[in-house]
């Protein structure tokens, strides 16, 4: 697994870690690894097909909230 090394923190900013990492019960370092797995996961972010709907919106002011066809298919035949 990779390390980073943060070099010149501010003292205000790893106490601040220190008592935000406290306020969790967890180590200053799982703080840490907390913030930066929330910061660059895509959890929060859009997704393709939802910013693109979104842009259609804007564009024209088109809903895309359809009805899906529920009726089954039928499986291939190769015959």
């Amino acid at each position: 697994m990779p390390v980073i090394t943060v070099r010149n923190l501010p003292d205000e900013v790893h106490r601040a870690l220190r008592i935000r990492a406290a306020q969790h019960g967890r180590s200053t370092e799982a703080e840490v690894r907390d913030i930066l797995e929330q910061a660059v996961l895509p959890g929060g972010r859009l997704k393709l097909g939802t910013m693109l709907a979104e842009i259609g919106r804007a564009a024209g002011g088109v809903d895309f909230d359809v009805e899906r066809d529920t009726m089954p298919t039928n499986p291939m035949s190769f015959e």
